[in-house]
């Protein structure tokens, strides 16, 4: 429960930032619409976001996370320190060096990030100017979540998942803003993505020494202890980012399909990204440093049981999850970006496409965490590049029938084989397989999220012809209760949700 109670906090926090995140794309479209402006912004956010995801939520956390905490448990927390400061001087002399390459060289790069653009002179150059804005916001983010995992490692969970708030917050003000300041709507979010990163780093900064944990910069020193974490992150970098890289290449491949394309791809994985940071992040988060400790402490029952509650608990939530965007794609997106019909269809079957993966992303969260828990980066970058070579392979032979949808459903396909690999290594090295009680929770929630898919289609077929924005708002709210509503019962029916275990768990509290 300990675990739960990890995640929700995480969970709960990341939601207010997805609330906030929304809100902010929900500005861009009605500010930008889809257009070349937004192609390019979304180009230059994708790429420092990408670097985010891979090598400091990703690999670098999958990496430093197990070994900080067995450095807590073995040696102690004086120990623990000087080495988190000993990696936050390597992280940063590192990043300065990168960063300032990535700047000077970026034309280049986005050649390689967005061929498509050539073509078009003008997205060309505006990609180039938001990516040199933006991606110095790599430098501060990176530390930020070094800081995070110190925090994290110590069961001090609320900082680091609040603080992203912070970015959504910054970049609404800064469209709000921005014709006041005689900036352009590009250059306006450009620059807020960089001081948001700015901001973030000083709040996590302070969020650490309140925890005791002040840490002091100090000159790099690639000691032993420094080379082992680089060995454990350097697997970790395709291994914990699988579908990060895999939409990467989305956007890669989306710049040669026609215009908009991109912003289709960016909208749809932006409200696909709602439960997966809610339910992904937050259950790799919290399962991560518990797992390591109790690994650590040779304590493998217990170890056994916070996986099986982190995957029982994720399986609840992901599969409804799931059905219920794809069936309420069209006026979730209709609703929130108020892009015209066209624009409007096309990311909707997008975002379905999108959704399809959901619950497997989610679990290989999950699966990552207990390769990682054990120091073993390696096992999940073999899966990992298998899968990207897959997902590649059906970027291109879906791609000129189903255009951006294609690349979205690709992406979707290569997770599930993901979650099936990790699965199947798990269970051949004997440390982890679904017991007979776990398969009966499968099937109890696919017929209970079956039920609730067909109540929305009925729901639907009753509310035929609904027009305008406070109708169709209302018919989304009544489709929300009515989906709810049908899987909470037959999750009441089927024993999934049992009433008399909730009343023990609350007398207990």
């Amino acid at each position: 429960m300990r675990i739960l109670k990890a995640a929700m906090t995480v969970g709960g926090f990341t939601a207010v930032s997805r609330v906030f995140g929304l809100i902010r794309e929900m500005m861009i479209s009605h500010f930008l619409g889809a257009s070349i402006v937004t192609d390019a912004f979304f180009v230059a956010f994708k790429f420092p976001n990408l670097f985010r995801r891979i090598f400091a939520e990703g690999a670098f956390n999958a990496a430093f996370v197990p070994f900080f905490s067995h450095s807590l448990v073995a040696d102690g927390s004086a120990v623990a320190k000087m080495m988190a400061e000993r990696v936050f001087a390597c992280l940063a002399f590192v990043l300065i060096i990168f960063v300032s390459l990535v700047v000077f060289f970026t034309p280049s790069i986005i050649h390689v990030l967005a061929p498509g653009f050539v073509t078009t002179p003008e997205r060309f150059d505006l990609a180039v100017t938001y990516t040199q804005i933006t991606f110095p916001y790599i430098l501060f983010i990176s530390l930020t979540a070094h800081l995070s995992g110190v925090l994290n490692s110590l069961d001090r969970f609320a900082s680091a998942a609040g603080v992203p708030i912070l970015l959504n917050v910054l970049m609404i003000a800064s469209l709000l803003l921005a014709l006041d300041l005689g900036v352009s709507y590009g250059i306006a979010l450009a620059s807020s993505v960089f001081i948001s990163g700015v901001v973030q780093f000083l709040w996590m900064y302070y969020a650490c020494y309140r925890a005791g944990f002040r840490i002091q910069l100090k000159l790099p020193t690639f000691s032993p202890e420094i080379r082992q974490l680089c060995r454990l992150m350097g697997p970790g970098i395709i291994g914990a980012s699988v579908m990060n890289i895999n939409i990467f290449i989305d956007t890669v491949l989306a710049s040669f399909l026609p215009a908009k394309s991109i912003s289709f791809l960016f909208y749809a994985d932006r409200l696909n990204q709602f439960p997966l940071s809610i339910l992904g992040i937050a259950m790799g988060t919290a399962l991560l440093p518990s797992l390591s400790r109790q690994l650590k402490a040779g304590d493998y029952e217990k170890a056994q049981q916070s996986k099986k509650i982190a995957i029982e608990f994720a399986i609840q939530l992901t599969f409804p999850a799931a059905a219920g965007l794809m069936m309420l794609s069209y006026p979730i997106i209709n609703i929130i970006y108020g892009l015209p019909t066209q624009d409007t269809i096309a990311t909707a079957a997008a975002l379905t496409a999108f959704a399809v993966g959901i619950p497997a992303y989610v679990l290989s969260k999950i699966f990552v965490a207990s390769f990682f828990a054990r120091q073993d980066t390696k096992t999940p970058v073999k899966i990992g590049c298998l899968c990207i070579g897959i997902n590649l392979v059906l970027n291109l032979v879906m791609m000129p029938y189903l255009a951006h949808v294609g690349l979205a459903l690709a992406t979707s396909i290569a997770a599930w084989v993901n979650v099936i690999l990790l699965y199947v290594r798990l269970k051949k090295y004997h440390w982890f397989s679904f017991h007979p009680q776990m398969w009966r929770l499968i099937f109890k929630v696919s017929i209970a999220t079956i039920a609730m898919a067909a109540a929305l289609w009925l729901w639907d077929k009753l509310c035929i012809g609904q027009e305008g924005l406070l109708i169709q708002l209302m018919y989304l709210i009544g489709a929300i209760f009515v989906g709810l509503f049908t899987y909470v019962g037959f999750a009441f029916l089927l024993n999934i949700i049992n009433l008399t275990q909730i009343k023990q768990a609350l007398s207990r509290r």
